[in-house]
């Protein structure tokens, strides 16, 4: 009995311990580096992540602090699909020698997504994606009806796209493959948007938040959400993966959150850089 008092009084001291720890303290065995919080982004990804700016980036300074802890940004080039980067970012390592970081943001929190991903957790939805279109009304309609009554406009007129992205594979299949000679692949959303300025294209079909924050308030043109019969994501939330069983890490992130959720400091850091925060 005494053996089970004492214990019970020291899982009780450990608990009390334990809830007068910071967040930070009770998830830093957790972290690759002790006082440093390594977070992954996309390189070449404004206007999340491009050479030290970008909402990422700054999300992720925000997240270390909330934390007491230093921010190391890695800016990694995307693999070939989202798997390869949390293997390489999250939980191994690239085997060119990166290890992996402690997080990494933009992230789609998707229940069939993760369960193909078991080596790490994905949560902490900050931020609702939108697939999206940017026409010159002077020369695209408002896509509406069916697929092949939608983009019957792209028979004549040409529409941009990002390599290697969802859009491309979209509209090189739309309409049994009726515009993929009107399809201009560019290497960035920027140069999308340049090709359209210029009146080399039409339109762009990207991700909202990307064309959003290299368009800017262009009265030129119009942008709306884009959903379609036939297209895999319209929208998803964007979040944050870490190791799995990492529990601890978990929760003190998501406890930075909801504090930058309610603070207003998550709204401000899209708005600080051209886009509009959506609540997912």
């Amino acid at each position: 009995m005494n053996n089970n008092r004492r214990a019970f009084a020291l899982a009780l001291g450990g608990l009390w311990a334990g809830l007068l720890l910071p967040a930070h303290a009770a998830a830093e065995p957790e972290l690759q580096q002790a006082g440093t919080l390594r977070i992954a982004v996309y390189a070449d990804f404004a206007p999340y992540s491009a050479r030290g700016k970008g909402v990422d980036i700054a999300l992720g300074q925000a997240l270390a602090e909330r934390l007491g802890l230093r921010a190391e940004i890695v800016e990694f080039p995307a693999d070939e699909n989202m798997t390869d980067d949390l293997r390489n970012m999250v939980w191994r390592g690239h085997y060119l020698g990166t290890r992996p970081a402690d997080v990494m943001l933009h992230v789609p929190v998707d229940a069939y997504f993760a369960a193909q991903n078991d080596k790490v957790t994905i949560f902490g939805p900050y931020h609702l994606e939108t697939m999206a279109i940017a026409r010159d009304p002077a020369r695209v309609p408002p896509l509406t009806g069916t697929p092949d009554q939608a983009f019957e406009v792209f028979t004549r007129e040409k529409i941009g796209v990002e390599l290697d992205t969802h859009a491309s594979d979209y509209l090189l299949h739309v309409r049994n493959g009726g515009i993929r000679d009107n399809v201009v692949h560019y290497r960035s959303i920027a140069e999308a948007v340049t090709g359209l300025r210029n009146g080399d294209i039409s339109a762009i079909m990207a991700p909202h938040g990307q064309i959003e924050g290299t368009l800017g308030t262009d009265a030129r043109y119009q942008t709306n959400a884009l959903a379609l019969p036939g297209m895999r994501a319209t929208h998803w939330p964007l979040g944050m993966a870490i190791k799995a069983n990492h529990g601890e890490l978990q929760t003190a992130l998501s406890n930075a959150l909801i504090e930058l959720q309610r603070s207003g400091e998550l709204t401000r850091i899209f708005t600080t850089h051209g886009l509009t925060h959506r609540v997912p």
